[in-house]
């Protein structure tokens, strides 16, 4: 047997004997009065004679995390997920069954412990435990070091070992959360309508990627899982909703990176009657708001770099980009040719569809995107790239598009929305043109959505924001597997390893145009 064998063992005898002695490894619940976090909160700026004078009694669940025996003493940590409070176990004061209790008791553990509020010799605020409960018994240990989880792979695959032992992993998704519902209070304080929209469409629609087909039986029937919620949200304006919203998931079926995950989180937005412009200030406000209000800084550390979010923020368009950033020439951008050439000089790959667009889209992305650490907004991208962005009015091979980025990485994606129906009907046409030419991301056309368009679509802004990459950069989270609490990963073969990669491999293969307003 294995040493962990030898423990799982030891714990199942553990679990007979407590059981035998008429204590349930697994009860129905506990009543409580306090968490450790609230003791803490609440007593911690007690004397040792004030405790003494009011004395303060309690029953505090929580897991064990540490258990020193010394003769008829035992120290022990218990636990919340967030802070530790020491419990003070004396033989002396608890009754026989407790004490026997208590000694076949583990690290990793869940108990509920009653008992007076009190301060050792040392100082440190304690339990002192006359009566323990055992609320779950853990028949495998916690993970070696409190001091965290290291094995990456582990920690994403058994990300509760990761929560139970990394304090920082934790403070992760509680930020997520806060990014979450800060999003929500400003959206809600300007008047937008939070709303729902399908994940199950028949046209795979609102973004420029592949999606995942699934298959209704009693309908018999493909259908694919939402790329993005764009076409349904804005199916709205045209019903009369002014301002709409959804916090939603996507699913794209591409590549996983650092970046990328084929399952994400992203906020989408519609507002009538405004443009990218708008858009801009609006969402430059936003994200400054939120690292004022959760990080207490305008502020961000992002790997080796320090992020000022001071408004406002770097406006340029995809030409001077890559001409001021990624070194390309003037000359390099006046033609399909000239492109094919800049690429092919520089050794990248060309993208299937050889339009205009796809090529300048591309030479920019390799030459200049990673560069764009400071918060920038690159406008004006090609009319081939954006099949639901309105064009510029002075230069119809451009759109009134902008793209967010922050730390390197692509964040929001928005821009002025057609909303001519036929000119819409046009672009999806063109679309189906670059599928036949190999382009496999290319949109679907939606007759439905055409027609909602035929009832007539305000003028409108739309945008969307990646809650996961917005997190990562929040928390100085190197991967996106670090902000997703359960991140897609191969299954493991008997041998241990994922299958098809070695375990924590990661293929960056993602979809350039990331975030269409929706991620």
């Amino acid at each position: 047997m294995s040493e962990l064998d030898v423990q799982i063992a030891n714990r199942r005898q553990k679990r007979a004997d407590l059981e035998a002695a008429g204590a349930p490894a697994y009860p129905n619940g506990f009543e409580y009065d306090h968490e450790t976090t609230d003791i803490l909160d609440r007593f911690g700026d007690l004397s040792a004679e004030q405790l003494e004078a009011d004395p303060q009694r309690v029953r505090v669940p929580g897991r064990l995390t540490a258990f020193r025996k010394q003769g008829k003493l035992v120290f022990a940590d218990l636990h919340d997920g967030k802070n530790r409070l020491q419990l003070f176990l004396r033989k002396n004061a608890m009754s026989e069954a407790n004490w026997d209790r208590l000694l076949l008791f583990d690290i990793g553990d869940w108990i509920g412990v009653e008992g007076p509020l009190m301060r050792t010799k040392k100082g440190e605020l304690s339990i002192a435990g006359e009566q323990l409960t055992l609320l779950s018994k853990a028949l495998r240990p916690m993970p070696e070091k409190w001091s965290g989880v290291k094995d990456v792979e582990i920690r994403y695959r058994q990300r509760y070992l990761d929560l139970m032992s990394n304090a920082d992993s934790r403070r992760v998704f509680e930020v997520r959360a806060k990014i979450v519902s800060g999003i929500r209070r400003f959206l809600d304080d300007r008047g937008f309508l939070e709303v729902e929209t399908p994940m199950m469409q028949a046209i795979a629609g609102g973004a420029s990627a592949r999606p995942f087909v699934t298959h209704h039986n009693a309908l018999d029937i493909d259908l694919f899982l939402r790329i993005a919620p764009e076409l349904y949200l804005k199916r709205l304006l045209v019903g009369g909703i002014p301002r709409v919203y959804e916090i939603n998931r996507n699913f794209r079926n591409e590549g996983i990176s650092v970046q990328h995950n084929p399952e994400f989180t992203m906020l989408e937005l519609y507002w009538a009657y405004a443009n990218y412009y708008q858009l801009m200030d609006l969402t430059e406000e936003l994200i400054t708001g939120l690292a004022e209000g959760i990080l207490g800084t305008t502020e961000l550390t992002w790997k080796d770099d320090t992020i000022d979010l001071s408004r406002p923020w770097k406006r340029l368009t995809v030409k001077e980009a890559a001409v001021q950033l990624g070194g390309v020439s003037p000359e390099e951008l006046e033609s399909s040719d000239t492109l094919v050439e800049a690429l092919e000089k520089r050794e990248i790959e060309l993208p299937k569809a050889r339009t205009y667009g796809h090529l300048l889209m591309t030479l920019f992305e390799e030459t200049a995107e990673d560069q764009l650490i400071a918060p920038t907004f690159i406008t004006e991208h090609p009319v081939e790239v954006s099949p639901l962005s309105k064009q510029k009015p002075d230069d119809p091979s451009f759109t009134e598009r902008f793209e967010l980025y922050l730390g390197g990485m692509e964040i929001a994606n928005a821009f002025s929305e057609l909303n001519d129906p036929d000119v819409q009907a046009e672009r999806f046409r063109q679309q189906l043109d670059a599928k036949e030419q190999g382009d496999d991301e290319a949109h679907a056309y939606d007759a439905d959505y055409v027609t909602a368009l035929e009832h007539g679509m305000p003028p409108a802004g739309g945008e969307g924001i990646g809650i996961d990459r917005l997190t990562m950069l929040f928390t100085n989270s190197p991967s996106i597997r670090d902000v997703i609490l359960f991140p897609l990963m191969r299954p493991i073969k008997e041998s241990g390893a994922a299958e098809g990669e070695e375990a924590g491999e990661e293929a960056d293969n993602g979809s350039a145009d990331d975030l269409n307003p929706g991620e």
